[in-house]
């Protein structure tokens, strides 16, 4: 079957999209605050002990991030201003509220990213899924004080319904959809997908593929780079995608700083968060 949520239309047959102050790329951070079931496999970096319950190779793998790489990672924002745009599992609330109470201090935008990294809706029918997204939409609520705007899936993952569930429930937009570098308009009223990564996306570049701390900082210039010209053409988001326990390692986290240092000192660039993507594509 052929896809409904959204309509073709090519980068090059669009009205130039202008960002404040004359930027040409608007950049956000996707900060993953990520919560994992003890007897669930998930993101693994050794498959070979993924299958066993417990699994504690992988799990504490994954549980290095709450305990100590965000608080390494949130140094580097701070150092550089920049507001992340969290990607929260509402199981965070009741077990990392430290992580919740640092964000809050510092304005942070808060997306709703399921209950927990283990549990999918994909084979939800309509009403589980209003019902499960209601509990996930209110926690964070409830927890941060504010009512997310955007969604992103665990693991990406949606129903033929989720889009037009969270209008429902409020939400405008979602970041599941990671095939543009604008913003646009879902076929669901008042919806727009906001792009994100899996390629900027730290799982992606140093688990699946290997890739070395300084290759990290020479791709997201050259993202960077090549977005800046295109832009010429139209403003372009850039959404570099982080996880706590795998950018949190100490080994990487002067990469880190590199990168975000040449970003943040790039001329033509929105330090932004995609909630404000979202509102400023959204005006009329």
């Amino acid at each position: 079957m052929d896809q409904q949520l959204f309509d073709y239309r090519p980068i090059v047959e669009r009205e130039l999209l202008h960002w404040p102050d004359g930027a040409r790329v608007a950049f956000y951070v996707g900060l993953n605050i990520e919560h994992y079931q003890i007897d669930r496999p998930s993101t693994s970096t050794f498959p070979g002990t993924a299958h066993l319950t417990p699994d504690p190779l992988n799990y504490g793998w994954r549980d290095y991030g709450p305990r100590v790489g965000f608080w390494r990672l949130l140094k580097a924002l701070d150092r550089h201003r920049i507001r992340a745009s969290v990607l929260l599992n509402s199981d965070v609330a009741d077990r990392y509220p430290q992580i919740i109470e640092a964000g809050r201090e510092r304005d942070w935008a808060w997306l709703a990213h399921g209950k927990n990294n283990s549990v999918f809706q994909a084979d939800m029918t309509r009403d589980e899924e209003r019902a499960y997204l209601t509990a996930v939409v209110d926690t964070i609520e409830k927890a941060t004080g504010t009512r997310p705007c955007g969604w992103m899936g665990p693991a990406l993952t949606e129903t033929f319904h989720t889009p037009e569930l969270l209008a429902e429930l409020g939400l405008s937009y979602v970041l599941d959809w990671t095939n543009d570098d604008q913003p646009y308009r879902l076929n669901v009223p008042g919806m727009l997908s906001v792009p994100y990564s899996v390629e900027l996306n730290d799982i992606g570049l140093f688990v699946s593929k290997g890739l070395t701390g300084p290759d990290f900082v020479r791709v997201v210039k050259d993202q960077l780079d090549q977005l800046h010209e295109d832009a010429a053409d139209g403003g372009r988001v850039m959404a570099l995608a982080l996880h706590p326990f795998v950018i949190g390692q100490p080994f990487r986290h002067k990469y880190l700083e590199q990168a975000l240092e040449y970003v943040a000192n790039h001329p033509g660039v929105w330090l932004t968060t995609s909630d404000e993507i979202a509102a400023h594509y959204a005006r009329p």
